[in-house]
């Protein structure tokens, strides 16, 4: 049974908790050579715990599927170093995307963007699909809770008027009924111009939905994590070690006081519209920030360690552990997200580095969590 408090529903978002129209968050919110493979060139800031990535050179199928690429697939050390002490590292040790391991992944394409807006519209005219955020919670499922607090809606940043303690992230959340795809911000707010920005507030089954209806299928978090990385091994970020490499905007990100006001340097307060900043060397946008992704694995923080392993210590393409457990909240079933979001910052969350993990409660969307699709020839 979920949890309740002041007799609201519980729904979770991004690894976020909501009650009593609050949000409570628990954000956390990570060398063979296959044959037919040769290693890519790696910087000389690779860190030791990562060996060479080994990307595969086995052609591409053909045709390619509309506005996916082509990642070939190889061999790569999975995982994040602490990343605390370097520049953007943030706060955290990331124990959970530890210990770093060899992982081997086939060749798969994956979508170039974030599922937009008007894809995700697309969908739902075809199918006349209804997300969770969109569904009334059932009296059922929440015993107890009043019935007029059994309200459709999403968990939605807002940002308090003045600076306040980082200690209660329900200072800057809401359960926001209303709030949905079509309605990031809650009633009055549309997505009318903005085709092109990340679809949000999309529950695991709603991506799920999504993925199944265009013959796709959400990544591994394998999957995700090799295409991110984008043949690189151990970087920080998908495109290198530096954040703003010749003080270039790489990703959507916070700049300014968290949770305050984003500055908006890299060009966009708030969520960016896909394609707005550089594809890492697969031709993929927005792997880092901008909006977090679901992933198909279960949440465990000692996946990594548990994996099974073949006698070289390769883990072969792996699914995720068969059932979630977060020791935070153990009666709640999480799935893995991955990239951050537009709202990371060395303030209060560095997952934009790539490797580190976050995770999400399967029911509930939010305004900075999206996805994207994969599929196998």
């Amino acid at each position: 049974m979920k949890r309740r408090l002041a007799g609201w529903p519980v729904r979770r978002a991004g690894g976020w908790t909501v009650g009593a129209g609050r949000l409570l968050v628990a954000v956390m919110a990570a060398a063979l050579v296959v044959a037919g493979c040769r290693p890519r060139a790696q910087p000389a800031a690779a860190r030791p715990a990562f060996l060479p990535t080994v990307v595969s050179v086995a052609p591409a199928p053909n045709p390619a599927p509309a506005g996916m690429v082509w990642i070939p697939g190889g061999e790569f050390s999975m995982g994040c170093a602490d990343p605390r002490g370097r520049p953007f590292g943030g706060r955290e040790a990331m124990d959970d995307a530890r210990p770093i391991h060899r992982v081997r992944v086939p060749g798969f394409w994956m979508d170039e963007t974030e599922v937009t807006n008007g894809q995700f519209a697309a969908f739902v005219a075809a199918t006349g699909y209804t997300t969770i955020a969109e569904r009334a919670p059932r009296a059922e499922d929440f015993p107890g809770a009043d019935p007029a607090n059994l309200v459709a809606g999403s968990v939605v940043f807002s940002p308090p008027s003045t600076p306040v303690p980082l200690d209660h992230f329900h200072r800057w959340w809401n359960y926001v009924p209303g709030a949905d795809w079509r309605h990031p911000h809650g009633p009055g707010s549309t997505i009318e111009g903005r085709d092109d920005d990340p679809v949000v507030h999309v529950a695991h089954a709603d991506a799920e939905a999504y993925a199944a209806w265009a013959g796709k299928r959400l990544p591994t978090e394998a999957e995700w994590e090799f295409a991110a990385r984008g043949g690189l091994s151990g970087l920080v970020y998908p495109w290198g070690d530096e954040f703003r490499p010749r003080e270039r905007w790489m990703t959507n990100t916070w700049q300014g006081p968290f949770p305050v006001r984003d500055l908006g340097l890299d060009g966009f307060a708030g969520i960016a519209p896909v394609r707005r900043f550089p594809a890492n060397a697969f031709g993929l946008h927005d792997m880092s920030g901008n909006v977090w992704e679901w992933c198909s694995d279960w949440y465990r923080p000692d996946a990594y360690a548990a994996a099974d392993r073949t006698e070289d210590g390769v883990v072969v393409d792996p699914q995720g552990p068969p059932s979630s457990h977060d020791p935070q909240e153990p009666n709640e079933r999480k799935r893995v997200l991955r990239g951050g979001s537009f709202l990371c910052t060395e303030q209060y969350c560095s997952r934009y580095i790539v490797g580190t993990r976050g995770k999400g409660e399967i029911s509930s969307g939010s305004s900075h969590l999206g996805f994207r699709c994969v599929k196998r020839p």
